[in-house]
């Protein structure tokens, strides 16, 4: 079966950029506790760099899994623009460091935050949107899964919304009402294992045949 030269590349980079940020979890747990402090903390201090082309291969590699799935006109152009929002997103925060908000304001710290916010927004649409299984005559595996792992990641997204929502009612700040390192990898977990999927489903030989038979990209 002839594999989509782009989701190749796009899986090769995503995958390097997971295990260089797994890797810098796993160094530093003598130093940081994973369970209250937040991914992008790798990027802080003189290693910064290493967190920061972790996160730059993870969205060079889910952008060229975009252009693949764009190519093969399996993402639509709803999908396409949600998935490139994700690589967008993750570009901005390699490129602006995290700030730490108690000394005041950042320029760089608040792009890094909305930087964050497209990231995880974006993917979950992006999986829902293109994997989602009444849109193919012909399903997948990959495409059950990233369509499952999407789900996942609204229901994470949704249930911090929520929390937050409550804490604010109580009069707690959105960093408070959670252990926000954990909550943060389980929905960066669940986000790129969708992606992972959609890169396995867009490096496929064959072109799904789509509900309508239409060969046509769906919005």
């Amino acid at each position: 079966m002839r594999v989509h030269q782009p989701a190749r590349w796009g899986l090769g980079a995503a995958g390097a950029g997971v295990v260089v940020i797994l890797g810098l979890d796993l160094t530093s747990l003598d130093e940081m506790n994973p369970f209250m402090r937040t991914i992008s903390e790798h990027g802080l201090g003189p290693d910064g760099w290493i967190f920061g082309l972790g996160v730059g291969l993870l969205a060079a590699g889910s952008a060229a899994i975009g252009v693949s799935l764009a190519r093969k006109r399996l993402a639509g152009v709803f999908g396409t623009i949600a998935l490139m929002s994700w690589s967008v997103g993750l570009f901005m925060t390699a490129w602006f460091e995290k700030h730490d908000w108690s000394v005041g304001p950042s320029t760089s710290g608040s792009i890094h935050r909305v930087g964050s916010l497209i990231a995880f927004l974006s993917l979950p649409l992006a999986a829902v949107v293109i994997a989602r299984p009444w849109r193919h005559r012909e399903r997948s595996k990959a495409t059950l899964v990233a369509f499952g792992f999407g789900i996942c990641s609204v229901l994470w997204v949704v249930g911090i919304g929520a929390v937050t929502f409550i804490g604010a009612g109580n009069g707690l700040p959105w960093y408070r009402v959670m252990p926000l390192g954990l909550v943060e990898r389980g929905l960066a977990v669940t986000e790129v294992a969708a992606l992972l999927a959609l890169g396995v489903w867009a490096a496929a030989g064959r072109r799904p045949v789509l509900a309508e038979g239409l060969r046509q990209p769906l919005t």
